[in-house]
């Protein structure tokens, strides 16, 4: 069965939700909110919510091999239990406070890959415009060595996918478009970058996942109100609509891995905005009628 039309599973009210993965360990959704400095964690069966406050921005979170996660935070990453303290493994960028991490997903190999890009989050928390293109893209591998992947720029760093014929895909939402590379797992330089999908005038590419065909679920953050399903050529497959206009990052969830889960932000919007939308930054689910697959775990 499949339902193509997605509903509010739970009401966040996140600022920027996003980084949502499926533990099928625990059969729960773990994802973080970047503004409201905050990790949750919920069974989508019962909504038992749990979260846990941090110091400071945190950006993306992981899950590893041995139980618990690997998350960003606004220049680091650390080790982290559920409810335990931060043990950082490796600091990206330190000499540069205009920087923060954006984007973080587990590779295939084990390694946690990271995006950066211009803060764009004032003292206030209030919106900062990015001028610069300062975003790049790096490996942090289990023992906590960083490699810089590319000598791209981006303006701002999202969506993280390796396709089944060993490509990575990646976005850049300040540009509206996604690449596709090839990817030398032995030196972990992404090379032969190719534009996969650009142009698509509804709202910008933010996170997404891949289902068990090898097709990129694409969440059109900044007024999109919809998931993108990409062919892997590049093709535009389907238009999902979605009850929010900030959809920011998917994953495919539940015993069967049929169940796609969308975070969502509120970033940017005024009270009457949310007087009207009021469930903007919550969790969505729907069935489209596919299956993700398994996440990778770190280590």
């Amino acid at each position: 069965m499949h339902d193509m039309n997605a509903g509010l599973l739970f009401d966040a009210r996140d600022v920027v939700g996003e980084s949502l993965v499926w533990d099928d360990r625990r059969n729960r959704l773990v994802w973080i909110d970047i503004i409201g400095r905050r990790i949750h964690r919920l069974d989508p069966l019962t909504l038992a919510h749990e979260s846990w406050e941090t110091h400071d921005l945190v950006t993306s979170i992981g899950l590893r091999a041995d139980g618990g996660a690997i998350v960003g935070l606004r220049n680091e990453i650390a080790l982290w239990d559920f409810g335990g303290t931060f043990r950082t493994i490796a600091t990206i960028e330190p000499d540069r406070p205009d920087i923060r991490l954006n984007e973080g997903v587990v590779a295939p190999d084990g390694s946690f890959w990271i995006g950066t890009m211009a803060n764009n989050i004032g003292p206030d928390d209030a919106p900062v415009a990015i001028t610069q293109e300062a975003g790049q893209l790096f490996r942090v591998a289990p023992d906590g060595v960083v490699t810089r992947l590319s000598d791209d720029r981006f303006g701002i760093t999202n969506t993280m996918a390796w396709t089944p014929d060993g490509r990575f895909i990646t976005a850049d939402t300040m540009k509206n478009e996604l690449y596709s590379y090839a990817w030398d797992s032995g030196s972990s330089r992404l090379t032969n970058r190719r534009l996969l999908f650009g142009d698509f005038q509804r709202g910008l590419p933010d996170g997404s996942c891949m289902d068990a065909e090898g097709h990129i679920w694409n969440c059109r953050v900044a007024g999109g109100s919809c998931i993108a399903r990409i062919a892997p050529d590049g093709r535009l497959d389907r238009i999902v609509e979605l009850p929010c206009s900030w959809p920011t990052s998917c994953t495919f969830g539940g015993a069967d891995l049929d169940i796609l889960f969308i975070t969502s932000a509120r970033f940017t919007m005024t009270a009457e905005d949310l007087e009207s939308r009021r469930h903007e930054g919550g969790l969505f689910a729907l069935r489209p009628g596919e299956r993700g697959q398994s996440i990778n775990r770190f280590g």
